[in-house]
């Protein structure tokens, strides 16, 4: 697997403004991090993930690290990903978070900054961690004023789900790696209106809060852009961004998606997993879903399609992070140490739950489902991926995203209208970083 040549960005934003006031500077001296437990330290930490699908694998994780250290218990704190990073900020605030957890590239700044990180450089200088075996691009996103705070646990790209059967139903061809737009939208059209007797859509996506599987891939297709390279202003009101959004707006008003309100009743995965929506557009985070599902057999995957402008899919990766007021650093640095390791990560990926980050695994993810053609995921990585946009502050502009999108998807307003007042809402809140 090819190291990736971009700078990388999740698996989506918090959907609220964190209250913390980011300040100047990183975390404490890296040197205090370089400790790493004796194989016999007695120890109790917690682990803090979003994602219930990863928990078979991740306990498989702990059972293995104690086979090394048997007297550090890890308990895993299991929290919905729509209240994670509310519960996170408030763990935060208090210096409570647990002393060990998943972080994401939108949020890791603002936490560096306020010195609720441990820096990991203490244990690269080590020898405990190896920043080579992960791609640069994830590094970097984990890297804050020279200060690497995230040790890469896995990286995700987007691509087209299908269900072969479904397109069968309706005498329309399966989805091809050529695909346009217009290729997409005909074929949605057409299933949703010859299988709407059976309350079956062409496709689903997630409008209602992050645009990383949706929104997000489009506007880069039509050669716009979220924000601009140096963090300062909102590209949401170009033109380009403007048809990337006015694309998914356009499939729901034709009753080619589900409406707004029904996609929030009943998630996309849901509809998707159960034969009621042909195509999901959605990341390699959804394998371990889609691999339980009854329809299984019938799923395919191909390269998003090509927009106006070019190909593009944002990349993302999630990454374990060590929480800097921990009463247990060692112990959580051999923790984390192991997450990072090639015996970790291989197990996650031969359990067919995420894509790993370190170098030369992620075949094994591959060869989990081989059905699937999940190698459709490294592809885009390598060839057509965009970094997840971020900033010091990016959940202050995501509940924004979040609150005045839905408002243009669902028809509610025009979509030109509701990206230009995003815009300069948005510039305002850059603003103040």
């Amino acid at each position: 697997m090819k190291h990736l040549m971009r700078s990388a960005s999740l698996a989506g934003v918090a959907a609220v403004a964190l209250a913390l006031t980011a300040c100047s500077g990183g975390g404490d001296d890296a040197g205090d991090s370089a400790t790493v437990a004796a194989t016999d330290a007695q120890a109790e930490i917690t682990y803090a993930i979003w994602d219930e699908n990863q928990k078979p694998a991740i306990d498989q994780n702990i059972k293995d690290f104690n086979k090394k250290y048997p007297n550090i218990k890890v308990t895993v704190d299991l929290t919905p990903y729509q209240q994670y990073f509310t519960k996170l900020q408030t763990q935060g605030e208090s210096k409570t978070l647990p002393d060990v957890f998943w972080m994401n590239g939108p949020n890791v700044q603002l936490y560096a900054a306020n010195d609720l990180l441990q820096p990991v450089t203490g244990l690269v200088d080590s020898g405990d961690l190896d920043p080579s075996k992960y791609p640069d691009a994830l590094n970097e996103l984990y890297t804050f004023e020279e200060e690497q705070y995230g040790v890469p646990k896995d990286f995700d790209t987007v691509a087209l789900w299908y269900n072969k059967a479904l397109f069968a139903d309706a005498g329309v061809d399966v989805p091809t790696d050529e695909w346009t737009w217009d290729d997409f939208s005909e074929a949605a059209n057409t299933i949703s209106d010859k299988l709407s007797d059976k309350g079956v859509y062409g496709v689903v996506t997630e409008l209602n809060s992050a645009g990383q599987s949706s929104y997000y891939d489009t506007i880069l297709q039509a050669g716009g852009f979220m924000i601009s390279d140096d963090g300062t202003t909102s590209g949401y009101d170009e033109p380009e961004s403007i048809e990337g959004l006015q694309f998914w707006a356009d499939l729901v008003e034709s009753g080619a998606s589900p409406s707004l309100q029904q996609l929030s009743d009943t998630k996309p995965n849901i509809w998707f997993n159960s034969g009621k929506a042909a195509m999901f557009t959605s990341g390699n985070w959804s394998v371990a879903e889609m691999k339980d599902s009854k329809h299984k057999d019938d799923f395919g995957i191909v390269r998003l399609p090509k927009g106006p402008e070019q190909r593009a899919t944002v990349i993302h990766g999630v990454a374990n992070v060590v929480a800097a007021d921990s009463e247990n650093q060692a112990a959580a640095n051999a923790f984390l140490s192991y997450l990072g390791s090639e015996e970790a990560q291989r197990t996650q990926a031969e359990m067919g739950v995420a894509n790993p980050a370190y170098d030369g695994t992620q075949e094994a993810f591959v060869d989990s489902v081989p059905s699937f053609g999940i190698e459709v995921f490294l592809e885009s990585a390598d060839e057509m991926a965009f970094p997840y946009p971020i900033s010091k502050n990016t959940a202050a502009w995501n509940a924004l995203e979040n609150e005045l999108l839905p408002q243009a998807f669902s028809g509610e307003r025009p979509v030109e209208e509701v990206a230009k007042e995003l815009a300069t809402a948005m510039d305002e809140e850059l603003a103040k970083e």
